[in-house]
């Protein structure tokens, strides 16, 4: 074990931490959700992450994302990702995908060599590819629901997705999932009424559903977090067999 994971040992134990160094986690979608996933999970001894996005660092990404700095806007959210995450710890094992995901790219992935999947991206085609994927698999997987448009962090809960409520994203994923004959998935997603961004306020209801959502420095970084949370919770407990299975 990593002496730096000595207090996360005191939490999860020694041999809990030493699987979490032997874990692969993909993290799908690497902004102000997937980037703050990706941090905790990196902070809490994942061995090896894959980092899934096809995008680029923006300038509009600097008030919430951990991977956008003056001297990041314009690299590839996977670099930039990836050199944090050596800057944390020289010896973690990076594998990017600089993809976007969409159904004609979903079998770039081999979903059955990640003990782990974080679908932190916003685009429901996506999400349904990597959900499905992962679940025929066998393939744990999170799904982040909708973080735009919120102010209030501490209404996020954990829930199957059949369970929730008020989240737009969340009754469309109900809908499709069903469709596809998916009965469970656990996601984050938030019970706060989406807020109307104040200069769009006044124009058609329309006009404002094809604008990007209005995000905050504290909302989406909580969402990441919690999904992290539950990540090395479950891998915690979970029994340490598929890789002896040879997957």
């Amino acid at each position: 074990m990593k002496s730096w994971l000595t207090r996360t040992a005191m939490v999860f134990s020694e041999e809990t931490v030493e699987k979490f160094e032997r874990s692969t986690v993909a993290v799908f979608g690497l902004g102000g959700v997937g980037s703050y996933a990706l941090e905790a999970l990196a902070r809490g001894g994942i061995g090896t992450l894959v980092l899934v996005d096809g995008d680029t660092v923006a300038e509009s990404n600097l008030n919430r994302q951990l991977v956008a700095y003056r001297d990041t806007v314009g690299m590839k959210k996977t670099d930039a990702a990836e050199e944090r995450l050596h800057a944390l710890d020289p010896a973690i094992c990076v594998v990017k995908k600089d993809v976007f995901v969409l159904p004609e790219t979903i079998g770039e992935f081999d979903f059955s060599s990640y003990d782990y999947v974080v679908d932190a991206i916003d685009t429901v085609s996506g999400k349904l590819a990597i959900i499905e994927e992962a679940k025929k698999a066998g393939t744990p997987v999170i799904s982040a629901m909708g973080a735009g448009n919120k102010l209030d962090p501490t209404r996020f809960r954990v829930a199957d997705i059949y369970e929730t409520k008020v989240c737009p994203l969340a009754k469309v994923m109900r809908r499709e999932l069903k469709k596809r004959g998916i009965g469970s998935l656990k996601v984050v997603y938030s019970e706060e009424e989406p807020q109307v961004p104040v200069r769009e306020a006044s124009e058609e209801a329309e006009d404002v559903r094809k604008r990007a959502p209005g995000s905050v420095s504290f909302v989406p970084s909580v969402m990441g977090l919690i999904m992290a949370g539950e990540v090395l919770k479950d891998l915690a407990e979970a029994p340490d067999e598929r890789r002896a299975e040879g997957r």
